[in-house]
């Protein structure tokens, strides 16, 4: 047998170093096109992003393409492109020209910033995105359907399922308000089909007086009623009651649906005890209902000049929150507490302060932040956990104070810490927030009916189910 030669061997080592050269070069060329890759998109994403920050603090208007409102302060602008409907106009001037157009608050400076311990920021927009809202709002009322789910006129229970004929009236007439409303509004539909969302009707306000039911059996009435539904109807089963909401305004509203856990997991509960630091509340599937004090009549307008007191709470000592406040401040001469009934009318005292206290009680919701907006008072809110009201669509920075429960004793120190012209800048905000916390029969636009309703249409399904046949 021939013996391969040293040259054979040589050969063969080189082919083998040529083979393994191969793959490595085209691996390090391919880690050096993708670093060039990753550094080049990297510039341009940046370049893009510094540019339209750039733009965003611009009034950028194109005459060709834009025109513009005009608006009561002259350093703010709404840009509209030419071909805006009638109706986009007319929803934009009773919306009020407070905003700063199409441009989003969002990663701007405030104007101004925090004072003390309170969480004071101010950049006068009362709205998060004023333009998507008002394009968004436009498109509920055109498109937003929702279903009632029917009962018999002799049943036995209809009446904590019928919308009540009466103005409600007290702390917790926003369930009535509301229900009222929607039963005669364009939302509702007859036809489960074309339904976004569906709205179980029962009054937890009239269930806590009916004598056959009580605050004792409203779990049990409930967990019977959604059984009912779901054997009764398709809709439930098929989202699992994610597409379905109640309305309760009293505290009970949320404890009520212990028997019913799919309720609280899976339904949209808007409810005015809005806590997420408490079980059976969702931050963001659920929402807040305003829990506001019907007036009728147009609100007072007092200027701010005229309110000499400095911040002002009335209510009953219900909570360890209400206790340290009232120790903190119960003989100052410019932070006004008093618990039991007041010697000067409610109104009054409302009317003289500069700030009014949202103190948490048994809740961390009351009527004092309807009340305080009302009567033109720049609300101070001191309650841990609260979800505000139609917070995805305001800025309450902008016309409210927020502190910690563990500030009341650096309170005065950060109300005196706000400058005059931060002052006229919160209570001017107030004044035109406030349209936004008033019920009407019938509504009006953007009033908290309404709002509520902005806030349901967040939270409904893009996707429509098909149902077939009701059974």
């Amino acid at each position: 047998m021939v013996r391969p030669s040293i040259f054979y061997y040589h050969s063969l080592r080189r082919s083998f170093r040529g083979f393994f050269f191969i793959p490595t070069t085209l691996a390090l060329l391919t880690s050096l096109l993708i670093l060039f890759y990753v550094y080049s998109t990297s510039n341009i994403s940046t370049h893009h992003h510094h540019h339209h920050q750039h733009q965003s603090s611009l009034h950028f208007k194109s005459p060709s393409s834009f025109s513009t409102v005009s608006s009561s302060n002259p350093h703010l602008t709404l840009i509209l492109p030419n071909n805006a409907s009638d109706s986009n106009k007319s929803l934009t001037s009773q919306l009020g020209d407070d905003g700063r157009g199409p441009q989003s608050q969002r990663g701007l400076p405030p104007q101004f910033s925090s004072k003390g311990s309170g969480e004071f920021e101010n950049n006068n927009d009362v709205y998060h995105d004023r333009d998507i809202f008002l394009e968004d709002y436009k498109e509920m009322n055109r498109s937003f359907k929702i279903y009632v789910y029917p009962h018999r006129e002799d049943d036995p229970f209809a009446n904590v399922l019928l919308p009540v004929e009466s103005e409600p009236g007290g702390n917790y007439a926003s369930e009535s308000y509301f229900k009222k409303v929607l039963m005669k509004s364009h939302f509702i539909t007859k036809d489960p089909v074309e339904a976004d969302l569906f709205f179980l009707p029962f009054s937890i306000a009239r269930l806590r007086h009916d004598r056959r039911v009580g605050v004792g059996g409203i779990k049990d009435f409930i967990r019977d009623y959604i059984q009912n539904i779901i054997h009764k109807y398709p809709y439930w089963n098929r989202t699992g009651g994610a597409d379905h909401f109640y309305v309760a305004c009293h505290s009970i509203g949320r404890s009520a649906m212990e028997k019913a856990p799919d309720v609280t997991f899976n339904a949209i509960q808007v409810v005015c005890s809005s806590s997420y630091f408490l079980t059976g509340y969702i931050a963001h599937k659920d929402t807040c209902l305003p829990q506001i004090w019907p007036r009728q009549g147009n609100p007072p307008n007092l200027i701010s000049s005229k309110r000499k007191q400095l911040a002002f709470f009335a209510g009953g000592v219900n909570s360890p929150v209400r206790v340290k406040l009232l120790e903190t401040w119960k003989n100052d001469s410019e932070i006004f507490v008093h618990h039991g009934r007041l010697k000067t009318p409610y109104a009054d005292e409302l009317l003289g302060s500069k700030f009014c206290l949202h103190v948490k009680g048994f809740e961390v919701n009351t009527a004092r932040i309807g009340d305080s907006l009302y009567y033109g008072c720049v609300p101070v809110i001191i309650a841990n956990y609260y979800d505000l009201p139609f917070a995805d669509v305001l800025n309450w920075k902008s016309f409210s104070v927020i502190v910690t429960t563990l500030d009341i004793p650096l309170l005065k120190k950060i109300l005196k810490g706000i400058s005059s012209d931060e002052y006229l800048m919160l209570q001017s905000n107030v004044l035109k927030v406030r349209k936004h916390f008033q019920w009407h029969s019938p509504p009006h636009d953007f009033d908290a009916f309404y709002m509520v309703m902005y806030e349901l249409w967040l939270r409904r399904s893009s996707v429509k189910n098909s149902f077939g046949e009701i059974l």
